[in-house]
């Protein structure tokens, strides 16, 4: 009877690990996909405050020939 609950316990271990991945993973994405965005528009309003950034790099070539 005690080999029938080790069997039955390590099959539904097994079983459930599926679903204990789908928890673990499905917020890492979703709070890896919010702050890729977050990052994404952070660039773009420090792009659009900060003119000449880009062409900061231009002036230094110019510069060093």
């Amino acid at each position: 009877m005690k080999k029938l609950q080790i069997i039955a316990l390590l099959a539904s271990v097994f079983l459930l690990q599926a679903c204990v991945h789908k928890l673990v993973t499905v917020p890492v994405k979703v709070a890896y996909k919010t702050t890729k965005g977050v990052v994404k528009g952070t660039v773009a309003v420090t792009k659009a405050i900060i003119p000449g950034d880009s062409d900061k790099s231009d002036n230094d070539k110019d510069d060093k020939e």
